[in-house]
């Protein structure tokens, strides 16, 4: 499929979801698209969002909006980047390596999840100078101190510390739908990967996903059988990996990590004012998609206010709900340094595997340019000006 043809097919992220979600098996749609509960912080970041207005200014010169932007002294073509999305390798094989070619070749970030199934190291040399890492931390010291060690011979300069998944959820669609790591052969899955032969064909080609970054800490393991090796990590992050972020755990990570530093699952305002206070470089306001807790409050609701609690200076990151070039340039004006995103290019890949990477980020950036230029805006800075009704 040529470049014109993807672009006539699919000019939004909406239908690339619209293809991608009928070429998964049900028990991965609703693992990506789904929150827990009712889902309505799902529904609740996506109506947040929806209520932002931008005024457009007319009398003034704007031609060529410029988008770039600089976070931590790097340049970016773009204020957007790509946010971790645990068992990227399930949802569509091979998605960690499409995404991080793909941000690499866009000069923007690329974030990998420590449930990832690519090592951190094949990643940072497939993403260069582009590559995040995004840190679900240990409670053992040695395993924590040893990952960081390992993040900073690879060359990333940038963690993210996720707060946000301090106990295990209890999901209602994954237990019925028979999600599990590895999956469970039983009829209902077989019959739902054999109707489903897009993923199927390539999840066999490159075989079941495994937490590649998670394999020296699990033990020793004497079985040859790859089920078992995997079901060990299964083990390894329930016993070992998540628990509350406190002032002693991330004092810890801050001493140990001579990078940037940013807390990502932020959304109490005077919360994020602390993170800063012990040593954060910034935050990022996220309620986890509406996959953590039902409850919680929309990113796009909390972010003023947290902008306003930190200061003009502080850098402030923001996910949960995004799904649009409009919905970047929304969150930009209503404080954010900077937009990531996961379930948009899962999207992308579900739906145009090697070329859907590349097709979601020249999206992103057409849409955020052309909603600059109707705003009559000539950078990112000039966003928050844009803002209709802005917090007092």
């Amino acid at each position: 499929m040529s470049r014109m043809n993807v672009n006539k097919r699919f000019p939004s992220v909406a239908d690339l979801e619209s293809r991608a979600l009928p070429r998964l098996p049900k028990f991965v749609r609703e693992y990506l698209t789904n929150g827990l509960g009712t889902g309505t912080g799902v529904r609740r970041n996506r109506e947040a969002l929806n209520d932002v207005e931008l005024m457009p200014r007319y009398l003034v010169e704007a031609d060529q909006p410029d988008m770039r932007c600089t976070l931590f002294g790097r340049e970016y073509d773009a204020p957007f980047g790509v946010a971790p999305v645990g068992l990227s390798g399930l949802i569509w094989p091979n998605a960690e390596s499409i995404l991080a070619e793909a941000a690499r070749a866009h000069n923007i970030p690329y974030t990998l999840s420590t449930v990832s199934n690519l090592t951190l190291e094949e990643t940072r040399r497939l993403t260069g100078e582009m590559g995040w890492f995004q840190l679900y931390t240990p409670k053992d010291e040695e395993d924590r101190h040893d990952i960081l060690r390992r993040c900073e011979e690879a060359g990333y300069d940038t963690l993210f510390v996720t707060v946000d998944v301090p106990y295990q959820t209890r999901r209602e669609h994954d237990i019925r739908n028979g999600l599990s790591v590895p999956p469970q052969f039983d009829l209902k899955t077989l019959w739902q990967m054999a109707t489903h032969p897009h993923w199927a064909l390539r999840m066999l080609k490159t075989g079941v996903p495994q937490f590649a970054n998670l394999i020296p800490y699990h033990g020793k393991i004497t079985s040859r059988s790859k089920r078992k090796q995997i079901e060990a990590q299964v083990q390894f992050i329930k016993d070992r990996i998540g628990l509350h972020i406190t002032r002693e755990v991330f004092g810890d990570i801050r001493e140990h990590w001579k990078g940037k530093l940013l807390v990502k699952g932020v959304l109490d305002p005077q919360e994020a004012v602390a993170y800063l206070d012990h040593g954060a470089d910034g935050i990022v306001v996220s309620n986890h998609g509406g996959r953590q807790l039902d409850a919680a409050p929309g990113a796009a609701t909390l972010l003023p206010h947290v902008r306003k609690a930190v200061g003009p200076d502080a850098t402030v990151l923001v996910d949960s709900g995004v799904r649009s070039g409009l919905d970047i340039a929304r969150m930009l004006a209503l404080g954010a340094d900077f937009v990531m995103m996961g379930r948009p290019f899962m999207y992308g890949v579900a739906a145009l595997d090697r070329l859907g990477g590349d097709h979601v980020m020249n999206i992103l950036k057409a849409e955020l340019q052309s909603t600059m230029g109707q705003l009559g805006c000539r950078s990112v800075e000039e966003l928050p000006s844009h803002l209709v009704n802005g917090i007092e």
